[in-house]
């Protein structure tokens, strides 16, 4: 069987972002089985196919490419809460989320891994970077929150206190997934637990009587 040669990017910024996406999946790649800090920018320009020069080009140093990595894999958090934003009530709401951000794992396996390993464990910068993408995450769920019947007269604090449970809760079931079987007994228990953890919040919510000074 002929091998199809893939065709060069016909531009050069598609060449430049084709080179960038190459030494990001690299450095996922490099990183899969250890630490981040512990992978050296000689490792990735080689994985990538460049001189270890040309990595300038795209990062000014290892820990941009660790925050760009972090900042890659919340927009897929992102887009989870999105998708399931559109769910008709709580059940829903904890079904969609999960059913989604099972999906993405799976196929983002190597980024979600990294986010868990690196948002403790990682170099300052990218453990910073972690934490503030969750953080910017959890605003922003925290402003979603408000808009929703019953939630008006909610605090700012309040609502950031219930979207933090719930992010806090995605992240538990993201990293108890990557430790099981993909479409196993192990992987559908990991979601029944996560739903009803995300229920009860969501639940509980209801319940909430917020102080007001």
């Amino acid at each position: 069987m002929s091998v199809v040669p893939v065709p060069e990017p016909a531009t050069r910024a598609a060449r430049k972002e084709r080179t960038r996406r190459a030494l990001l999946d690299a450095a996922l790649e490099l990183s899969a089985d250890r630490s981040f800090s512990t992978v050296s920018l000689r490792e990735v320009a080689r994985r990538a196919g460049i001189v270890p020069t040309a990595f300038y080009r795209h990062f000014a140093s290892m820990d941009e490419l660790g925050v760009t990595l972090a900042a890659d894999t919340m927009r897929v958090l992102r887009q989870v809460l999105r998708d399931a934003r559109r769910a008709r009530n709580a059940g829903d709401n904890a079904r969609a989320s999960l059913a989604v951000l099972v999906e993405q794992i799976r196929a983002h396996e190597a980024s979600f891994r990294f986010l868990a390993r690196e948002r403790h464990g990682g170099p300052p910068e990218v453990s910073r970077a972690v934490n503030d993408e969750l953080h910017l995450l959890t605003v922003e769920l925290a402003v979603d929150l408000g808009s929703m019947a019953g939630l008006g007269d909610w605090s700012d604090d309040d609502l950031e206190m219930a979207a933090a449970l719930l992010v806090v809760a995605l992240l538990e079931v993201a990293v108890d997934l990557l430790a099981v079987e993909t479409g196993g007994p192990d992987e559908a228990a990991v979601v029944a637990r996560g739903e009803k953890q995300m229920r009860l919040i969501i639940l509980g919510m209801g319940a909430w009587k917020p102080a007001h000074e």
